[in-house]
């Protein structure tokens, strides 16, 4: 019996140690807010593959997505092996739409340690300078082709926002705000992207109209490279943003300059410009105050704003826009209708060939920093994207997903156990900015690096000179076509 005692005794202490140490330690959100139980969470996925093997699902059938994409962007951003072993999973010869890439025979030189070029965070600058043409007066060059896309503190938790800038510093980079404003947790050291969406958050007067003083008196007090209006988005094309009452905070409704206890949800469209030749004047206006390039982002449905806007572009070159990021319908959100995510307007791929033809039929294309934004966070869908015309590659789940997303799919409910989507703030301390900032930093160098290897595998060294006759896309038929010829590129 007293030997009992002591067994017990020594599991008490063993239970309280591990409660200590889960609750102290920062590498793991889900042990600081779940600790004890939180390490099944990490048991079950050790053994996951041989339980999915025979009950649930197989490593590609996951969405939006798969188990192989998710380990891939874990394992890179803890710097720990994300090579697969045993060859391919992937039925090639039987999987639609699937992506392959036709490399040289002569490899180009891959720089090697102590090489004289050889770059440990594998920079990869944009191959553009961003208002350079419009001879903007802060006008820059990216120097990185990747970029933490939009997503707004409200939907995102404010250490979950620390996070990002502190990674997009440590790796080079710009961080999106999203249209929820600036907020402290944004000056992290990182540069941003201001986004200005149809609630002029930050930027607006009290009857919630655009206020261009009160834009250039914030972007003045933070380390604003460029301003961004917001169009539409991919997981919600034609409707403005949703941010839930339960996740509006005393903070996010002051940075906003919305009421508290109300959903916030923002116009379906602009009350400062209603059609291209407007939004170029207010685009103007905006540039010719701040000095720095001024760009939109938009889903793609009709294409006559797109051939109006390119046509005064083409006609006038007093005005334009220094950069376009085209959004897929496959992007992500925390809220929408399901039948706006599911069902209107077109996916990436078909959206940014359709806008980038239209101007480069008017020889606008080298003019313009083109960028893309839509599930483009894996080296081979990054790298068609800019074969196909993009500078920049956008990157939003991906980046929650390196700091520390589960796709538990709660972003909406305001109850994300790792504290990324939420404003719950026992969720939230689970996530320590300085642990995720570092591996967000992992995770985009490791994705340089393998657009990279991907580029020099085709000759190239840098992504920005690798073409569509590198692709192919493989049907289910035993046969494929160019993507030159799928797409329609010219």
């Amino acid at each position: 019996m007293e030997i009992m005692s002591y067994v017990a005794g020594a599991f008490g202490l063993l239970f309280v140690l591990i409660l200590i140490y889960d609750l102290i330690q920062t590498k793991h959100a889900i042990l600081r807010n779940f600790p004890i139980i939180g390490h099944f969470r990490y048991w079950l996925e050790a053994i996951g593959p041989e339980l999915r093997q025979y009950i649930v699902t197989s490593n590609n059938e996951e969405k939006p997505f798969s188990r192989d994409q998710r380990r891939w962007v874990y394992a890179s951003a803890k710097k720990q092996n994300n090579y697969f072993g045993f060859g391919t999973d992937n039925d090639l010869e039987s999987s639609p739409n699937y992506i392959i890439i036709k490399q040289s025979t002569f490899p180009a030189r891959e720089p090697h340690p102590g090489d004289e070029d050889y770059d440990p965070k594998y920079n990869i600058a944009c191959s553009k300078i961003m208002g350079e043409h419009r001879q903007r007066k802060h006008a820059f060059r990216p120097e990185s082709i990747l970029y933490s896309s939009a997503m707004s503190y409200g939907s995102l938790s404010s250490a979950a926002v620390s996070a990002i800038n502190k990674g997009v510093k440590i790796a080079g980079g710009l961080h999106n705000t999203g249209e929820g404003s600036i907020a402290k947790h944004h000056d992290q050291g990182g540069d941003l992207i201001w986004q200005i969406g149809t609630g002029y958050y930050g930027c607006r007067d009290k009857n919630g109209n655009f206020d261009i003083d009160m834009l250039v008196d914030r972007c003045a007090q933070h380390q604003v490279r460029a301003i961004e209006f917001k169009l539409s988005q991919g997981a919600k094309p034609g409707r403005g943003g949703v941010l839930p009452a339960a996740k509006i905070t005393k903070e996010i409704a002051a940075i906003r300059g919305i009421p508290m206890g109300q959903d916030c949800i923002s116009p379906a469209a602009h009350s400062a410009f209603s059609s291209a030749d407007e939004m170029l004047d207010v685009i103007e206006a905006v540039a010719d105050a701040t000095g720095l390039p001024v760009g939109i982002k938009s889903a793609v449905g009709m294409m006559d704003f797109w051939e109006d806007l390119a046509d005064i572009m083409a006609k006038d070159s007093g005005r334009g826009v220094d950069y376009i990021v085209v959004d897929g319908s496959e992007g992500g959100t925390g809220a929408a209708p399901l039948v706006f995510s599911d069902h209107v307007s077109l996916p990436f791929k078909l959206a940014f060939v359709r806008v980038f033809e239209t101007f480069k039929q008017r020889e606008l294309n080298d003019k313009i920093i083109f960028a893309g934004s839509g599930r483009l966070g894996f080296p081979e869908q990054a790298l068609m994207a800019m074969a196909m015309g993009c500078d920049l590659i956008g990157l939003a789940r991906e980046t929650m997903l390196a700091i520390g997303c589960i796709q538990a799919q709660n972003c909406h409910t305001g109850h994300c156990p790792t504290g990324v989507a939420t404003q719950n703030k026992w969720l939230v301390h689970g996530l320590d900015p300085t642990d995720k900032g570092a591996r967000l930093a992992n995770y985009f160098i490791t994705l340089r690096k393998e657009i990279l290897l991907l580029s020099r595998a085709c000759g190239y060294d840098h992504p920005s000179k690798v073409t569509p006759a590198h692709f192919e896309i493989l049907d289910d038929n035993f046969s494929s076509r160019p993507l030159k010829e799928v797409f329609g590129i010219q």
